[in-house]
Protein backbone atom coordinates (compact mmCIF):
# COMPACT_ATOMS: atom_id res chain seq x y z
CA UNK A 1 0.00 0.00 0.00
CA UNK A 2 2.81 2.30 1.20
CA UNK A 3 4.90 1.93 -2.66
CA UNK A 4 1.86 2.32 -4.29
CA UNK A 5 0.65 5.42 -2.45
CA UNK A 6 4.73 6.61 -3.25
CA UNK A 7 3.92 5.47 -6.82
CA UNK A 8 1.15 8.10 -6.96
CA UNK A 9 2.74 10.54 -5.49
CA UNK A 10 6.07 10.08 -7.80
CA UNK A 11 3.77 9.97 -10.95
CA UNK A 12 1.48 13.00 -10.10
CA UNK A 13 5.01 14.99 -9.28
CA UNK A 14 6.49 14.44 -12.60
CA UNK A 15 3.52 14.30 -14.46
CA UNK A 16 2.73 17.93 -13.31
CA UNK A 17 5.69 19.22 -13.63
CA UNK A 18 5.52 17.73 -17.57
CA UNK A 19 1.99 19.21 -17.92
CA UNK A 20 3.91 22.45 -16.15
CA UNK A 21 6.43 23.00 -18.50
CA UNK A 22 4.57 21.97 -21.63
CA UNK A 23 1.72 25.26 -20.35
CA UNK A 24 4.80 27.54 -20.49
CA UNK A 25 5.78 26.73 -24.10
CA UNK A 26 2.38 26.89 -25.06
CA UNK A 27 1.92 29.82 -23.15
CA UNK A 28 5.34 31.75 -24.74
CA UNK A 29 3.58 31.39 -28.15
CA UNK A 30 1.85 34.87 -27.64
CA UNK A 31 4.60 36.68 -27.54
CA UNK A 32 6.03 34.50 -31.30
CA UNK A 33 2.48 35.53 -32.09
CA UNK A 34 3.08 39.16 -31.44
CA UNK A 35 6.30 39.02 -32.94
CA UNK A 36 5.05 37.53 -36.35
CA UNK A 37 2.70 40.28 -36.25
CA UNK A 38 5.42 42.72 -36.25
CA UNK A 39 7.40 40.35 -39.12
CA UNK A 40 3.86 41.30 -41.20
CA UNK A 41 3.99 44.70 -40.13
CA UNK A 42 7.79 45.68 -41.04
CA UNK A 43 7.49 43.59 -44.31
CA UNK A 44 4.92 45.61 -45.13
CA UNK A 45 5.94 48.73 -44.79
CA UNK A 46 9.37 47.40 -46.87
CA UNK A 47 6.91 46.49 -49.50
CA UNK A 48 5.26 49.98 -49.30
CA UNK A 49 8.66 51.60 -49.55
CA UNK A 50 9.29 49.26 -52.51
CA UNK A 51 6.14 50.34 -54.33
CA UNK A 52 6.71 54.16 -53.81
CA UNK A 53 11.09 53.56 -55.28
CA UNK A 54 9.48 51.56 -57.99
CA UNK A 55 6.65 53.40 -59.01
CA UNK A 56 9.21 56.81 -59.86
CA UNK A 57 11.63 54.85 -61.15
CA UNK A 58 9.98 51.88 -63.19
CA UNK A 59 7.70 48.41 -61.73
CA UNK A 60 8.43 45.00 -62.93
CA UNK A 61 8.79 44.38 -66.48
CA UNK A 62 7.49 42.02 -68.85
CA UNK A 63 7.62 42.36 -72.38
CA UNK A 64 4.83 40.80 -74.66
CA UNK A 65 5.69 40.82 -77.98
CA UNK A 66 6.36 42.05 -80.72
CA UNK A 67 3.06 40.69 -82.50
CA UNK A 68 1.39 41.69 -85.90
CA UNK A 69 -2.23 42.80 -85.66
CA UNK A 70 -4.24 42.88 -88.95
CA UNK A 71 -8.07 43.53 -89.13
CA UNK A 72 -10.60 41.73 -91.37
CA UNK A 73 -13.81 41.47 -92.32
CA UNK A 74 -16.30 39.40 -91.09
CA UNK A 75 -19.72 38.64 -92.95
CA UNK A 76 -22.64 36.47 -92.01
CA UNK A 77 -26.02 36.12 -93.41
CA UNK A 78 -26.65 36.29 -97.31
CA UNK A 79 -28.69 38.27 -100.08
CA UNK A 80 -29.83 41.84 -98.23
CA UNK A 81 -29.11 40.85 -94.63
CA UNK A 82 -25.65 40.16 -94.73
CA UNK A 83 -24.06 42.01 -91.47
CA UNK A 84 -20.32 42.99 -91.28
CA UNK A 85 -17.97 43.02 -88.40
CA UNK A 86 -14.55 44.17 -87.93
CA UNK A 87 -12.19 41.56 -86.37
CA UNK A 88 -8.74 41.26 -86.13
CA UNK A 89 -6.16 38.44 -86.72
CA UNK A 90 -2.77 38.34 -84.52
CA UNK A 91 0.92 36.99 -85.97
CA UNK A 92 3.61 36.05 -84.27
CA UNK A 93 7.21 36.96 -85.49
CA UNK A 94 8.81 33.74 -87.56
CA UNK A 95 11.62 34.69 -85.52
CA UNK A 96 12.62 36.74 -82.66
CA UNK A 97 16.63 37.72 -80.81
CA UNK A 98 16.14 39.37 -77.90
CA UNK A 99 19.25 41.06 -77.04
CA UNK A 100 19.81 42.57 -73.38
CA UNK A 101 22.36 44.32 -71.14
CA UNK A 102 21.22 45.42 -68.21
CA UNK A 103 22.65 47.83 -65.68
CA UNK A 104 21.37 47.49 -61.86
CA UNK A 105 21.68 49.32 -58.46
CA UNK A 106 20.01 49.29 -55.48
CA UNK A 107 18.22 52.28 -54.24
CA UNK A 108 17.95 52.94 -50.39
CA UNK A 109 14.71 54.75 -48.35
CA UNK A 110 15.64 54.83 -44.65
CA UNK A 111 16.55 51.04 -44.08
CA UNK A 112 14.98 49.48 -47.00
CA UNK A 113 16.18 49.33 -49.98
CA UNK A 114 15.31 47.51 -53.78
CA UNK A 115 17.24 46.52 -56.81
CA UNK A 116 16.58 48.66 -59.75
CA UNK A 117 17.67 48.83 -62.99
CA UNK A 118 18.21 50.34 -66.34
CA UNK A 119 18.14 48.05 -69.40
CA UNK A 120 18.69 48.26 -73.52
CA UNK A 121 17.36 45.56 -75.02
CA UNK A 122 17.33 44.92 -78.87
CA UNK A 123 14.53 43.13 -80.51
CA UNK A 124 15.56 41.76 -83.95
CA UNK A 125 13.49 39.16 -86.46
CA UNK A 126 11.25 38.50 -88.92
CA UNK A 127 7.40 38.18 -90.01
CA UNK A 128 5.93 36.08 -92.51
CA UNK A 129 3.03 37.43 -95.12
CA UNK A 130 0.08 36.64 -92.81
CA UNK A 131 -1.71 33.71 -94.23
CA UNK A 132 -5.54 34.15 -93.64
CA UNK A 133 -6.53 30.62 -95.92
CA UNK A 134 -6.91 28.59 -93.33
CA UNK A 135 -9.85 30.69 -92.11
CA UNK A 136 -11.93 30.78 -94.92
CA UNK A 137 -11.28 34.64 -95.12
CA UNK A 138 -11.22 36.60 -98.87
CA UNK A 139 -8.97 38.88 -99.57
CA UNK A 140 -10.55 41.62 -100.30
CA UNK A 141 -11.61 41.24 -96.28
CA UNK A 142 -8.36 41.71 -95.20
CA UNK A 143 -7.59 45.50 -94.28
CA UNK A 144 -3.97 45.50 -94.92
CA UNK A 145 -4.05 49.46 -94.67
CA UNK A 146 -5.08 49.45 -90.84
CA UNK A 147 -2.37 46.56 -90.11
CA UNK A 148 -0.60 47.55 -86.99
CA UNK A 149 3.18 45.85 -85.36
CA UNK A 150 2.47 45.97 -81.25
CA UNK A 151 4.66 45.77 -78.51
CA UNK A 152 3.47 45.01 -75.11
CA UNK A 153 5.16 46.68 -72.03
CA UNK A 154 4.58 46.47 -68.26
CA UNK A 155 5.30 49.74 -67.51
CA UNK A 156 5.63 52.21 -70.49
CA UNK A 157 6.67 55.16 -67.77
CA UNK A 158 10.16 53.63 -67.54
CA UNK A 159 10.65 54.05 -71.29
CA UNK A 160 13.69 55.83 -71.63
CA UNK A 161 13.74 56.37 -75.56
CA UNK A 162 11.27 57.64 -77.88
CA UNK A 163 12.22 54.69 -80.17
CA UNK A 164 12.38 54.18 -83.33
CA UNK A 165 10.97 50.99 -85.52
CA UNK A 166 13.43 49.23 -88.51
CA UNK A 167 10.52 47.97 -91.15
CA UNK A 168 12.14 46.31 -94.00
CA UNK A 169 15.02 49.40 -94.11
CA UNK A 170 12.16 51.60 -93.18
CA UNK A 171 12.21 53.94 -90.03
CA UNK A 172 8.87 54.20 -88.53
CA UNK A 173 8.70 56.21 -84.86
CA UNK A 174 6.64 54.40 -82.20
CA UNK A 175 3.75 55.61 -81.37
CA UNK A 176 2.05 55.32 -77.28
CA UNK A 177 -0.49 52.70 -76.30
CA UNK A 178 -0.66 48.75 -77.31
CA UNK A 179 -3.17 50.28 -80.96
CA UNK A 180 -6.33 50.85 -81.81
CA UNK A 181 -6.79 47.11 -81.53
CA UNK A 182 -4.28 46.40 -78.11
CA UNK A 183 -7.60 47.22 -75.98
CA UNK A 184 -6.89 48.68 -72.33
CA UNK A 185 -3.20 47.34 -72.65
CA UNK A 186 -0.26 49.38 -72.15
CA UNK A 187 2.90 49.08 -74.43
CA UNK A 188 3.27 50.97 -77.98
CA UNK A 189 2.60 50.23 -81.49
CA UNK A 190 3.32 51.27 -85.20
CA UNK A 191 0.61 51.91 -87.80
CA UNK A 192 2.13 49.81 -91.14
CA UNK A 193 -0.43 51.89 -93.34
CA UNK A 194 1.75 51.16 -96.94
CA UNK A 195 4.56 48.85 -95.44
CA UNK A 196 2.53 45.51 -96.03
CA UNK A 197 3.70 44.53 -99.00
CA UNK A 198 6.21 41.56 -99.90
CA UNK A 199 6.49 38.24 -98.25
CA UNK A 200 9.12 38.91 -95.24
CA UNK A 201 9.60 42.01 -93.15
CA UNK A 202 12.48 41.77 -91.28
CA UNK A 203 12.08 44.45 -87.82
CA UNK A 204 14.60 45.89 -85.49
CA UNK A 205 13.75 47.47 -82.43
CA UNK A 206 16.07 49.22 -79.67
CA UNK A 207 14.66 49.32 -75.89
CA UNK A 208 16.19 51.51 -73.59
CA UNK A 209 13.63 50.65 -70.58
CA UNK A 210 13.85 51.55 -66.60
CA UNK A 211 12.42 48.98 -64.14
CA UNK A 212 13.23 47.00 -60.60
CA UNK A 213 13.34 43.24 -59.27
CA UNK A 214 12.42 41.58 -62.82
CA UNK A 215 12.59 41.60 -66.58
CA UNK A 216 10.42 39.08 -68.05
CA UNK A 217 9.78 38.33 -71.84
CA UNK A 218 7.18 36.14 -73.53
CA UNK A 219 8.47 33.73 -76.18
CA UNK A 220 6.79 34.83 -79.46
CA UNK A 221 9.02 33.90 -81.68
CA UNK A 222 8.36 30.52 -83.79
CA UNK A 223 11.72 30.35 -82.43
CA UNK A 224 13.15 32.64 -79.52
CA UNK A 225 16.53 33.24 -78.95
CA UNK A 226 17.61 35.56 -75.75
CA UNK A 227 20.68 36.56 -74.45
CA UNK A 228 20.64 38.90 -71.23
CA UNK A 229 24.06 40.23 -69.16
CA UNK A 230 24.12 42.28 -66.27
CA UNK A 231 26.02 43.62 -63.01
CA UNK A 232 24.27 41.74 -61.04
CA UNK A 233 25.64 38.63 -59.06
CA UNK A 234 22.33 36.59 -57.69
CA UNK A 235 20.41 36.28 -60.65
CA UNK A 236 16.99 34.14 -60.57
CA UNK A 237 15.67 32.54 -63.25
CA UNK A 238 11.98 32.45 -63.63
CA UNK A 239 9.48 31.44 -65.71
CA UNK A 240 8.96 28.30 -68.00
CA UNK A 241 12.16 28.15 -69.51
CA UNK A 242 15.69 28.32 -68.17
CA UNK A 243 18.83 29.23 -69.53
CA UNK A 244 20.27 26.65 -71.88
CA UNK A 245 23.53 28.29 -70.74
CA UNK A 246 24.97 30.54 -68.12
CA UNK A 247 27.79 32.19 -66.32
CA UNK A 248 27.33 33.81 -63.03
CA UNK A 249 30.14 35.71 -60.83
CA UNK A 250 30.31 37.74 -57.88
CA UNK A 251 29.28 41.11 -59.96
CA UNK A 252 27.62 40.22 -62.75
CA UNK A 253 25.73 37.34 -64.93
CA UNK A 254 25.27 36.35 -68.46
CA UNK A 255 22.29 33.92 -69.58
CA UNK A 256 21.36 32.12 -73.01
CA UNK A 257 17.49 31.09 -73.74
CA UNK A 258 16.65 28.96 -77.02
CA UNK A 259 12.85 28.24 -76.65
CA UNK A 260 10.73 26.52 -79.55
CA UNK A 261 7.11 27.65 -80.05
CA UNK A 262 6.05 24.27 -79.35
CA UNK A 263 6.44 23.86 -75.80
CA UNK A 264 4.07 27.36 -75.79
CA UNK A 265 -0.07 27.27 -74.73
CA UNK A 266 -0.80 29.21 -77.88
CA UNK A 267 -0.25 29.33 -81.48
CA UNK A 268 1.22 31.54 -83.99
CA UNK A 269 -1.66 32.94 -84.89
CA UNK A 270 -5.03 33.45 -83.82
CA UNK A 271 -8.02 35.52 -84.16
CA UNK A 272 -10.08 37.49 -81.94
CA UNK A 273 -13.25 35.09 -82.60
CA UNK A 274 -10.90 32.26 -80.81
CA UNK A 275 -8.08 34.46 -78.61
CA UNK A 276 -5.68 33.26 -76.64
CA UNK A 277 -6.02 34.17 -72.55
CA UNK A 278 -4.00 36.64 -71.47
CA UNK A 279 -2.73 34.20 -68.82
CA UNK A 280 -1.60 31.56 -71.02
CA UNK A 281 0.86 34.26 -72.46
CA UNK A 282 1.91 35.59 -68.88
CA UNK A 283 2.59 31.92 -67.71
CA UNK A 284 4.68 31.47 -70.46
CA UNK A 285 6.94 34.40 -69.82
CA UNK A 286 11.12 33.62 -68.93
CA UNK A 287 13.18 36.74 -67.29
CA UNK A 288 15.14 36.86 -64.66
CA UNK A 289 14.50 38.50 -61.17
CA UNK A 290 17.02 40.90 -59.49
CA UNK A 291 16.19 39.58 -55.75
CA UNK A 292 17.95 40.83 -52.94
CA UNK A 293 20.59 37.37 -51.98
CA UNK A 294 18.83 37.71 -48.30
CA UNK A 295 15.42 38.37 -47.52
CA UNK A 296 15.71 39.35 -44.01
CA UNK A 297 11.92 39.22 -43.30
CA UNK A 298 11.74 35.67 -44.81
CA UNK A 299 14.67 34.45 -43.24
CA UNK A 300 13.36 35.78 -39.62
CA UNK A 301 9.97 33.81 -40.25
CA UNK A 302 11.30 30.91 -40.98
CA UNK A 303 13.67 30.81 -37.74
CA UNK A 304 10.83 31.68 -36.04
CA UNK A 305 8.65 28.27 -36.83
CA UNK A 306 11.46 26.67 -34.92
CA UNK A 307 10.63 28.48 -31.92
CA UNK A 308 8.68 25.61 -30.25
CA UNK A 309 11.21 23.22 -30.61
CA UNK A 310 14.13 25.26 -28.97
CA UNK A 311 12.01 25.85 -26.05
CA UNK A 312 10.98 22.21 -25.84
CA UNK A 313 14.82 21.01 -26.16
CA UNK A 314 16.03 23.20 -23.62
CA UNK A 315 13.20 22.88 -21.04
CA UNK A 316 13.86 19.09 -21.80
CA UNK A 317 17.73 19.70 -20.19
CA UNK A 318 16.71 21.52 -17.19
CA UNK A 319 14.22 19.18 -16.65
CA UNK A 320 16.95 16.26 -16.95
CA UNK A 321 18.53 17.72 -14.61
CA UNK A 322 16.25 18.12 -12.11
CA UNK A 323 15.09 14.31 -12.08
CA UNK A 324 19.18 13.48 -12.29
CA UNK A 325 20.43 15.72 -9.54
CA UNK A 326 19.16 14.77 -5.99
CA UNK A 327 17.06 18.20 -4.34
CA UNK A 328 17.61 20.31 -7.34
CA UNK A 329 14.48 21.86 -8.47
CA UNK A 330 13.99 24.75 -11.27
CA UNK A 331 11.01 27.24 -10.46
CA UNK A 332 8.19 27.37 -13.42
CA UNK A 333 9.34 31.52 -13.30
CA UNK A 334 12.82 30.51 -13.84
CA UNK A 335 11.51 28.23 -16.67
CA UNK A 336 9.62 31.22 -18.19
CA UNK A 337 12.19 33.50 -17.98
CA UNK A 338 14.80 31.60 -20.16
CA UNK A 339 11.70 30.92 -22.51
CA UNK A 340 11.62 34.76 -22.69
CA UNK A 341 15.04 35.00 -23.37
CA UNK A 342 15.10 33.05 -26.04
CA UNK A 343 11.67 34.25 -27.44
CA UNK A 344 13.87 37.67 -27.63
CA UNK A 345 16.27 36.22 -30.12
CA UNK A 346 13.72 36.18 -33.04
CA UNK A 347 13.34 40.13 -31.39
CA UNK A 348 16.97 41.19 -31.61
CA UNK A 349 17.28 39.20 -35.08
CA UNK A 350 14.43 41.37 -36.73
CA UNK A 351 15.82 44.54 -35.53
CA UNK A 352 19.27 43.98 -36.27
CA UNK A 353 19.03 42.95 -39.90
CA UNK A 354 17.18 45.72 -40.63
CA UNK A 355 20.32 48.18 -39.95
CA UNK A 356 23.64 45.25 -40.40
CA UNK A 357 21.88 42.05 -42.76
CA UNK A 358 20.64 38.96 -41.44
CA UNK A 359 24.28 36.93 -41.56
CA UNK A 360 25.65 39.67 -38.92
CA UNK A 361 22.04 39.92 -37.05
CA UNK A 362 21.66 36.41 -36.39
CA UNK A 363 25.21 35.63 -35.26
CA UNK A 364 24.98 39.02 -32.28
CA UNK A 365 21.01 38.16 -31.72
CA UNK A 366 22.19 34.36 -30.98
CA UNK A 367 25.44 35.16 -28.80
CA UNK A 368 23.62 37.45 -26.83
CA UNK A 369 20.93 34.99 -25.74
CA UNK A 370 23.48 31.97 -25.52
CA UNK A 371 25.53 34.68 -23.19
CA UNK A 372 22.53 35.75 -20.89
CA UNK A 373 21.02 31.95 -20.58
CA UNK A 374 23.88 30.19 -19.37
CA UNK A 375 24.93 33.42 -16.97
CA UNK A 376 21.58 32.37 -15.98
CA UNK A 377 21.58 28.97 -16.08
CA UNK A 378 24.62 28.31 -13.42
CA UNK A 379 22.66 30.58 -11.15
CA UNK A 380 19.38 28.44 -11.56
CA UNK A 381 21.20 24.78 -12.01
CA UNK A 382 23.99 26.23 -8.83
CA UNK A 383 26.96 24.95 -11.14
CA UNK A 384 28.98 26.38 -13.79
CA UNK A 385 29.39 22.50 -15.26
CA UNK A 386 25.42 22.32 -15.75
CA UNK A 387 25.06 25.91 -16.38
CA UNK A 388 27.37 25.22 -19.52
CA UNK A 389 25.95 22.44 -20.45
CA UNK A 390 22.75 25.09 -21.32
CA UNK A 391 25.22 27.30 -23.02
CA UNK A 392 26.67 24.51 -25.29
CA UNK A 393 23.37 23.57 -25.85
CA UNK A 394 22.12 26.86 -26.95
CA UNK A 395 25.32 26.85 -29.04
CA UNK A 396 24.24 23.61 -30.59
CA UNK A 397 20.48 24.97 -31.53
CA UNK A 398 21.07 28.30 -32.99
CA UNK A 399 24.32 26.46 -35.26
CA UNK A 400 21.64 23.71 -36.30
CA UNK A 401 19.26 26.66 -36.84
CA UNK A 402 21.50 28.75 -39.11
CA UNK A 403 22.27 25.42 -41.41
CA UNK A 404 18.68 24.47 -41.84
CA UNK A 405 18.30 28.46 -43.01
CA UNK A 406 21.30 28.51 -45.08
CA UNK A 407 20.35 24.76 -46.68
CA UNK A 408 16.88 24.58 -46.73
CA UNK A 409 16.66 21.19 -48.99
CA UNK A 410 18.42 19.56 -46.36
CA UNK A 411 16.05 20.68 -43.68
CA UNK A 412 13.84 17.95 -43.19
CA UNK A 413 17.05 15.26 -42.89
CA UNK A 414 19.09 17.82 -40.61
CA UNK A 415 15.76 18.06 -38.25
CA UNK A 416 15.06 14.69 -38.09
CA UNK A 417 19.11 13.61 -37.16
CA UNK A 418 18.76 15.96 -34.77
CA UNK A 419 15.90 14.91 -32.79
CA UNK A 420 16.69 11.30 -32.88
CA UNK A 421 20.11 12.30 -31.81
CA UNK A 422 18.72 14.21 -28.92
CA UNK A 423 16.43 11.18 -28.00
CA UNK A 424 19.00 8.79 -28.20
CA UNK A 425 20.99 11.25 -25.84
CA UNK A 426 18.10 11.70 -23.00
CA UNK A 427 17.12 7.67 -22.77
CA UNK A 428 21.24 7.32 -21.95
CA UNK A 429 20.94 10.04 -19.31
CA UNK A 430 18.03 8.36 -17.78
CA UNK A 431 18.47 5.35 -18.35
CA UNK A 432 19.72 4.18 -14.83
CA UNK A 433 16.76 6.42 -12.90
CA UNK A 434 14.50 4.23 -10.87
CA UNK A 435 10.84 6.31 -12.05
CA UNK A 436 9.14 4.26 -8.88
CA UNK A 437 11.07 5.41 -6.28
CA UNK A 438 11.81 9.49 -6.36
CA UNK A 439 14.37 9.43 -9.50
CA UNK A 440 16.75 7.67 -7.98
CA UNK A 441 19.20 5.38 -9.38
CA UNK A 442 18.03 2.08 -10.37
CA UNK A 443 19.06 -1.01 -8.74
CA UNK A 444 21.34 -2.77 -11.17
CA UNK A 445 21.91 -6.02 -9.28
CA UNK A 446 18.53 -6.78 -9.75
CA UNK A 447 18.57 -10.25 -10.15
CA UNK A 448 16.59 -11.17 -13.65
CA UNK A 449 16.53 -15.21 -12.82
Amino acid sequence: MTAQTGFDRLVNSQFTRILVVIFLILLLQIPIALLQGLISDRQSLSQETITEITSKWGQQQTIVGPQLVVPYVKRSGSGKNVRTELKTATFLPDDLQINGNVETEVRYRGLFEVPVYKSKIDLNGQFLRPDFSNWGIQPEDIRWGEAEFSLQIADTRAIQNQGVLTWNQAQLPLAPGAGKFGGDRRGVHVNLRGRMEGNVFKFALPLELNGSEKLAFAPFGKVTKAQLESNWGDPSFQGSWLPVEHTISPESFQATWDIPSLGRGYPQQWTSETPVADHLIQESAFGVDFISPVDNYRMVRRSVKYNILFLLLTFSVFWLFEVTVVQLRVHPLQYLLVGTAMCMFYLLQLALSEHIGFEVAYWLASAAVVALVTFYSIAVLKAKQRGGTIGLTQIFLYGYLYIVLAHQSYALLIGSVGLFAFLAVVMFLTRNIDWFNNNQPANTNVDTN
